[in-house]
Parts: C-alpha cells; structure tokens; sequence
C-alpha cells in the first residue's frame, strides 16, 4: 500500500514538474535519482568523462524550423496492430536494423533523413534495392539545411533530396557506395576500443565525386525523392504513416536524462534541455502498459538499448509528435 502511494505521489510531482533537483550533468547522482523513482525506464553510464559541452554538441538540430506541408491519411476504417516493428515486417530491408554514428559532429538532421530514405527506397520497391544513402553528402552539400556539423533542419534535408538529391554513403571507413562517412567514431561512451572523442568538429568539404573505386560517378548515382511532407501530431496519423511507408524523422528536445537511458520506456523525469535532436522513428508498442515508439539513435550501438531507445507515446513528449517529416522515393 506504502509502495502505491509513493508511485501516485512520484507521478503527481513529475506531472507538476517538481521532484526535479539540479544534478550534475551525467553524474551517478542523476541515475540513481532517477533509478529510485521506479518510473518506466532505467538509467545508467552511457558517456565516459564527457563534458557537457561534448554532448551538447550532439544535439545539432534546430528545433521549429520551416514547415513541410502535411499529408493528412484517411484513417477511418483503418485496423493498426497493437504493435509494430518494420524490422520484422520488412526483413529484406537491412538498413531497418543498422545503427549509425554521427561521431562529434551536431549532424543528427541529416543522419535521421539519411537513415528513412534508405529504408523508404527499398520499402518501395520491395526489398529489391537496398543501399545505404549518404548522410556525409547531405551533411555537407545542403547549404541551405543550416550549419552543418553545427546544427540543421530535418525538413530542409527532405526537401534536399527531393530537388537535389543524395548519392549513397555508408559508415565511416566501409568503403559502401559514393560517399561514406568520413569522420571516425570515437569512444564518446563507455571505455572501449576507439579512440577518445576530442570536442566537435568542423563540417567536412562538399565533394561531388565518389571514392576510388565506386562503380558510378557522383551525378549517375544521385537518388532523388518524389516529394517530401509534414505528418500530422495525431498519433493515429502518425502510426498510418509509419506502417504504410516505413520510418521517418522526428525532431525532439533532449533532457539531461535522456543520455543516460539504458532500457525501458523513456519519459523526461530531470535535468536541464540541452538542445534539439533528431531520429529516426520506426514502429510503436507497448511496455508494462505504457505506449512507446520505437526509435533508432545516431549514437553507435553501446548507446541505449544496442542503439535504440523508446520513448512515451501519446503526450508527445518532448515534442516528438510534434515535428516528424518524410517523403516518398522517386519511382
């Protein structure tokens, strides 16, 4: 009973925002506060003596940007599952599963785009194409997308793609297609085998050519999109979307806590918002009674949960339902 009535009071101050002390950023003191609560996720030591200028510098997108124009789905007679993973729905789409890392550079914007593009082309055509789109060509070609490694907009790179186009990239030294990453991850969480991460970096160079040895040359390889839209905040809006097209990118603001979720079902519980951020949202479900979206970082796969995080659905929590975008391939 005693147990009860401290879940009910925790619930009742989290919802007023108080239960909310200032702790040090990344600190042990933060997960355990948050740890303590028994709230419907669990924390824990992502980042390894990391300032918080560094991780701030990850958050590179600019929040309330320009506005595509939405596409609006008649939802009515419509059946959604209870849950829904595109991992298992569409298993010929590798890129589905991959987990990029955007290393010490704000380009978030661009890797949430790059990642939905991808898996949107091979959706569209079956699981018969599947490539990896550059996010190195979308970071640095897109003059118009913001700031580079400095910050972006998510809308801006849809519509680059659209009327520009992206050539394909994988990860940093893959050699995978036109245009791979080209800055190298570094050890920006637990202690491990990569070097250590040394602050933010300057944008790479725009290069409109592709590496030695790629078969196409950069304007045969561009792929362009039809056109790109805005996705209402409604939830149902927003699961038709997804389960008709496949992931797209939503722009959300990340609190103090958010770095250090392991597990669980994320929702803001304490800390200070540190900046804009941008994913790639795949499916939806449901956690000990708690809906969630399903959602890939840009943070390498020691980050969260291999990579991936949920995070509370239907309240639009830290704005996550607020700002998604996508677009459709060209036929």
């Amino acid at each position: 009973m005693c147990r009860l009535i401290l879940l009910f009071v925790t619930g009742v101050l989290l919802s007023v925002g108080w239960a909310r002390p200032q702790l040090p950023l990344l600190s042990s003191d933060m997960i355990n506060f948050v740890n303590k609560l028994n709230t419907t996720w669990t924390a824990g030591q992502n980042f390894h003596n990391m300032d918080g200028s560094f991780v701030k510098g990850l958050c590179g997108t600019i929040l309330r940007g320009p506005r595509l124009p939405e596409v609006v789905h008649d939802v009515e007679g419509i059946e959604l599952p209870d849950s829904f993973d595109p991992r298992e729905q569409w298993p010929n789409c590798p890129t589905l599963k991959q987990i990029r890392d955007q290393a010490n550079c704000g380009s978030c914007w661009a890797f949430g785009a790059a990642e939905a593009i991808s898996d949107r082309i091979c959706i569209q055509s079956g699981g018969k194409i599947s490539l990896e789109i550059s996010a190195e060509d979308l970071l640095t070609c897109c003059d118009e997308c913001g700031m580079g490694c400095f910050g972006g907009f998510p809308s801006a790179a849809w519509e680059f793609w659209t009327n520009k186009g992206l050539v394909t990239g994988g990860l940093f030294d893959s050699k995978v297609g036109c245009r791979p990453y080209t800055l190298a991850p570094c050890e920006h969480h637990v202690n491990g085998s990569r070097p250590p991460c040394q602050g933010e970096v300057e944008t790479p160079k725009c290069v409109t050519q592709c590496i030695d040895g790629y078969s196409l040359s950069y304007p045969k390889d561009k792929h362009l999109g039809q056109r790109a839209y805005s996705i209402p905040s409604q939830q149902e809006q927003i699961m038709t979307e997804l389960y008709k097209n496949g992931p797209v990118e939503a722009a959300f603001s990340v609190y103090a806590d958010f770095l250090l979720y392991k597990n669980g079902v994320y929702q803001h519980v304490t800390g200070d918002m540190l900046g804009g951020h941008a994913v790639k949202i795949l499916g939806w479900g449901e956690e000990n009674g708690t809906p969630y979206w399903l959602v890939a970082n840009s943070w390498n796969s020691d980050w969260g949960d291999k990579g991936f995080f949920k995070i509370r659905r239907g309240n639009d929590e830290c704005g996550i339902e607020s700002e998604m975008v996508a677009g459709a391939p060209l036929s």
